[in-house]
């Protein structure tokens, strides 16, 4: 049963997207690009509680939105809206009531009417200034009543209409993480200026030095490495854990009297100080083969801290 519903879905929701009229598509996304005012959603219903996801997912990301109960509307407030806004109406049938009451006081303010259709012939479609019919074939619903297949089209297509807009907007991954400071998503979007440690806890040693003489600092920082830097600050290596126990492996009495530059892993792999800690992370990640957990942040070539994965991770879940 599980099953022949998934194949139902698919075919429904591809049948959705084999149908959809682009160019009508592309005329609303021009029109809310000219918007000047709020973006406000509405519907009843189901369709309520999409337009209410759609609204707070587009304030998210970089337009200015929020949803418009109609029963509140015709109750006071309505008095949010402005005529530099614009308000989308989602409705399966076309002929939902409580909408179709609300047109006239809607108008009477100045506010272009959109909505989001998937039945043709409708009162809204009459009514709208733009208006598209998202296709539905059918719902899963055996009843073909349920508000199921329609109501995932209309999510479908008001997240591709907000993805677009963003991108039109050339909304940031910066931007996204001042929407969104708390939580896990914009725990992960800190800066790498906000995380790493900085001026005495980062452990350093010079090209000439010996090992034996900073492998206390190795040791003390507890960073698990140590960046390699010339008496100008500049990164020229690292040293890490790993790097000691291939040293002992190889010269189990002589390794700890070598010079750093013999022992270091020359061009580590480095970020600066304006990256997201997300991209700390990629950069850790880049090669799958040699996994590492901690980053030298440079500025012009010279170490001005180190970014470790643990305080990246711990940031997160706090």
């Amino acid at each position: 049963m599980v099953e022949m519903l998934f194949k139902k879905q698919k075919k429904y929701i591809n049948y959705f997207f084999d149908n959809i009229d682009r160019e009508k598509t592309k005329n609303i996304l021009d029109e809310l690009l000219k918007c000047r005012g709020n973006i406000v959603f509405t519907g009843v219903g189901k369709s309520g509680i999409i337009a209410n996801k759609l609204a707070m997912t587009m304030s998210s990301l970089g337009s200015k939105s929020f949803y418009l109960s109609p029963l509140g509307a015709l109750h006071g407030d309505i008095g949010l809206l402005s005529k530099d806004d614009i308000i989308i109406f989602l409705s399966r049938s076309g002929n939902t009531k409580e909408l179709i009451d609300l047109v006239p006081f809607i108008k009477k303010k100045g506010l272009k009417i959109i909505s989001f259709l998937s039945n043709i012939n409708s009162e809204l479609e009459r009514l709208s200034d733009l208006y598209i019919y998202l296709p539905i074939k059918k719902e899963i619903c055996p009843f073909n009543l349920a508000p199921t297949t329609s109501a995932a089209v209309q999510l479908i297509f008001g997240d591709i209409l907000i993805v677009s807009l963003m991108q039109k907007k050339k909304f940031t991954l910066e931007d996204y993480y001042n929407n969104h400071p708390s939580g896990n998503i914009g725990k992960m979007l800190i800066k790498v200026e906000e995380v790493m440690l900085k001026e005495e806890k980062i452990p350093l040693c010079y090209e000439e030095d010996m090992l034996v003489d900073v492998i206390d600092v190795l040791s003390l920082k507890r960073c698990g490495c140590l960046l390699v830097i010339d008496r100008e600050r500049n990164l020229k290596g690292i040293f890490t854990d790993g790097d000691l126990r291939r040293s002992i492996e190889k010269d189990k009495r002589g390794f700890l009297y070598k010079k750093m530059k013999e022992l270091m892993t020359k061009n580590p792999r480095c970020i600066s100080k304006d990256k997201l800690t997300i991209d700390a992370i990629n950069e850790m990640e880049k090669d799958k083969n040699r996994l590492i957990t901690v980053l030298a942040v440079v500025e012009e070539k010279k170490v001005i801290g180190i970014i470790r994965m643990h305080d990246i991770l711990q940031r997160s879940v706090i």
